[in-house]
């Protein structure tokens, strides 16, 4: 027997709330972060999400169908229980600009949220617009010559500043980005971007921003698997309704914020969302310990041949590689944030085995990912004259990681994808220097680190070429 689709028709109780906030990267830890919290904040209903979606349109396409109604799975050793989340009220492809600029040009949206993935903000290596980009260099084209209001940018960035334009001319007044992503400093980076990107196609529209637009710093956390058809199934059984996007997630989760609203926002305090004045060391702690121990297992994890989180923690060596990691970082994070129990916490979440968290997931992107999760520790602990064994480990392994992929003649999820295939076709040792180049050019003409990380690669050499035959076989 068909069930009822999961809807506002079907599910009388969850009427739309007005759109207040828009989000660019509709994925499944948005759904799982900050959607939940805006529920949780919000039982009066007055705060809508209308979410975008960000390379392909397949998200909006099932979530639409459903209102933006969906099950959120929360999984723990002990069972799974099921909530229906309703803050999405909007589901659209990115590419539908027009709706995007109707949408953030309208003075009752208080604010605008990201998580569009590092490599989305378009940055180099030393924080700030990268213009070499081709697709950043065309939107700027775009949006300087005018056609902006008629064209189609293709960024992220360059449809938000299309976007903040359409406001600037409606004058709507102040609108606040918080940055989701998991950005050193994200608040800078959304900045460094954004109006990166206005100052260079209209620095009139860059001025206006200086006064219009508040950037906030945040801080999230919250493991968020790859939903399969097995969920799916589960939420059918469990529901009586067909939701053909569920989101399946850990029960722990954490929003820290830092930053002004100009135009308001939901009480996200009343979820268990913090609001601190400097957010850099909570940043920090979150990149460096679990995203940073995240890619070490990503790259290292699966060329010794685990799939998942939680296969690879329950290897003793790797097990211990990231102790090692987080020691150093450690060492260059201030007191009072409790990192003892911080990484015990960790450790009890990594090894939850009835959370599915792929490696292959976790490796895409790691060009823009270790610029920011093992870089500052290498950096750190080599300034305090100490060798950073542990962070140049994680570089090496994802280095490793790479030349395994070439060998076999797999694809390198990357937005650098291009520039590391070029590195990887010179000789063995000048492709290290290469490499370590797309992270830190610095760091890259360091003989003494890239030696360190060198040593490392090659410490792998022989699970990545046992990784590269059983990939070919």
């Amino acid at each position: 027997m068909s069930l009822p689709l999961l809807n506002r028709t079907n599910v009388k109780d969850r009427p739309a709330a007005p759109v207040r906030i828009v989000h660019l990267g509709l994925g499944a830890f948005h759904r799982a972060h900050q959607a939940w919290y805006t529920q949780q904040a919000d039982p009066e209903g007055a705060w809508g999400i209308a979410a975008f979606t960000g390379r392909r349109p397949d998200a909006a396409v099932a979530l639409g169908a459903q209102d933006g109604l969906y099950t959120l799975i929360e999984r723990s050793d002990g069972g799974d229980s099921f909530e229906l989340v309703g803050s999405i009220v909007e589901a659209r492809d990115g590419a539908d600009v027009a709706r995007l600029a109707e949408l953030v040009a309208a003075e009752s949206t208080a604010l605008v949220t990201l998580t569009i993935t590092e490599t989305a903000y378009g940055l180099g290596p030393d924080g700030t617009l990268d213009p070499g980009d081709p697709a950043v260099a065309a939107d700027i084209g775009l949006l300087a010559s005018g056609a902006g209001r008629e064209g189609r940018p293709t960024t992220a960035i360059g449809r938000l500043v299309w976007a903040l334009a359409a406001r600037r001319r409606a004058g709507a007044g102040g609108i606040a980005i918080v940055s989701c992503d998991n950005l050193a400093n994200n608040a800078a980076a959304a900045r460094a971007a954004i109006r990166g990107m206005a100052a260079a196609a209209d620095p009139e529209l860059a001025a206006w921003m200086d006064t219009h637009v508040s950037f906030v710093g945040t801080s999230v956390d919250r493991i968020t698997p790859r939903t399969t058809p097995a969920e799916i199934e589960l939420v059918a059984r469990a529901t009586g309704f067909q939701d053909d996007s569920p989101v399946v997630a850990e029960p722990f989760r954490n929003w820290i914020l830092s930053g002004s609203f100009p135009s308001g926002r939901p009480d996200w305090e009343r979820a268990g969302a913090v609001f601190v004045e400097d957010i850099e060391p909570y940043e920090n702690r979150k990149l460096w310990l679990l995203n940073g121990a995240h890619s070490l297992l990503a790259y290292a994890g699966t060329l010794k041949g685990h799939e998942t989180v939680a296969q690879a923690v329950a290897d003793p060596e790797c097990a211990q590689w990231i102790a090692d990691f987080w020691d150093e970082a450690q060492a260059n994070l201030p007191a009072g944030l409790d990192i003892p129990a911080y990484r015990a916490a960790l450790l009890e979440r990594f090894g939850n085995s009835r959370i599915a968290h792929y490696l292959a997931q976790i490796a895409m992107d790691g060009s823009s990912k270790l610029r920011m999760r093992a870089l500052p520790v290498l950096r750190a602990e080599r300034a305090a004259g100490r060798s950073g064994a542990a962070a140049a480990r994680m570089v090496g392994a994802w280095i490793a990681f790479l030349r395994s992929a070439a060998a076999a003649g797999r694809p390198v999820q990357d937005g650098a994808a291009e520039r590391i295939a070029a590195a990887l076709a010179l000789p063995t040792g000048q492709d290290t220097a290469a490499l370590i180049g797309l992270l830190d050019p610095m760091a890259a003409g360091e003989a003494a680190v890239v030696e360190l990380i060198e040593c490392a690669a090659d410490s792998f050499a022989a699970a990545a070429d046992s990784f590269t035959a059983s990939a070919g076989s």
